[in-house]
């Protein structure tokens, strides 16, 4: 996912299932980990107007925004277009470095936006910048399809790598359920992109101003919205499944 990953924080919980960590292991969870679970079961509200704010979308979209004003303005100069979306991309990352900000969004922007850039170089078509964004949405959409079909539901799969309790979440219909309805959000948003950004595409550079519109609304701003979703979903069910851990077992 090309995508400024920024989720809720909270109070930190010092065991995961009251028993500090993995399923039957009795190892604790690392601190980057309990992080993560912080953004599952803590009580203060994930923040989206923090989230969806203006840096996210300089960050997602400029530097193709930008490409695309510049092709149509200079007309249809591709090289100097890349060039100058590469630019932008630097500078970037240089004002998030002077700011001391958080510069994930732009590397990971970055390196997509040299990779769109070489691929359109080579084939001389200004749409196929954003054909790398496309083959990505393409593979994780299938992966997270799979992932349900197989019943092996995505989001479950990366909560228990993060809580280092493996598998034993499958154990809990209700939070398997979750994971399940979590993870469809996520197949959801890659079929929109799809289904949206597709067309425009394969209509060729006339339709390039609306292809990178669509591109910056449906980057960060929608994957952000879809991350608050599934915390909505995931987090009631997760919290469920600790009271249902830490309870004595009435058989002991």
């Amino acid at each position: 996912m090309s995508q400024s990953e920024s989720g809720p924080e909270g109070d930190a919980h010092q065991h995961v299932d009251g028993a500090g960590g993995g399923a039957g292991t009795g190892t604790s969870a690392s601190p980057a980990r309990q992080s993560w679970v912080q953004a599952i079961t803590a009580d203060e509200r994930f923040r989206p107007q923090d989230a969806l704010g203006p840096a996210a979308m300089l960050d997602a979209g400029l530097p193709l925004a930008i490409f695309t004003v510049v092709y149509t303005a200079a007309g249809r100069d591709l090289q100097l277009s890349l060039w100058v979306a590469l630019g932008a991309g630097v500078l970037l990352g240089v004002v998030r470095l002077l700011r001391r900000e958080r510069l994930q969004n732009v590397v990971a922007g970055f390196l997509g936006l040299g990779i769109a850039a070489f691929l359109a170089n080579r084939t001389g078509r200004a749409e196929d910048v954003f054909l790398p964004g496309l083959l990505i949405n393409v593979g994780y959409g299938l992966a997270f399809l799979v992932s349900v079909l197989a019943r092996w539901p995505m989001i479950g799969v990366f909560v228990g790598f993060a809580t280092n309790q493996g598998t034993a979440w499958r154990r809990d219909l209700a939070l398997v359920r979750a994971f399940t309805l979590a993870t469809l959000l996520w197949v959801g948003m890659f079929a929109v992109r799809l289904a949206v950004q597709a067309p425009l595409y394969f209509a060729g550079e006339d339709q390039l101003g609306w292809l990178a519109g669509a591109r910056l609304v449906m980057s960060w701003p929608l994957f952000l919205l879809v991350a608050y979703a599934s915390w909505l979903i995931v987090r009631p069910a997760y919290r469920a499944h600790q009271a249902r851990q830490a309870a004595p077992d009435p058989a002991g």
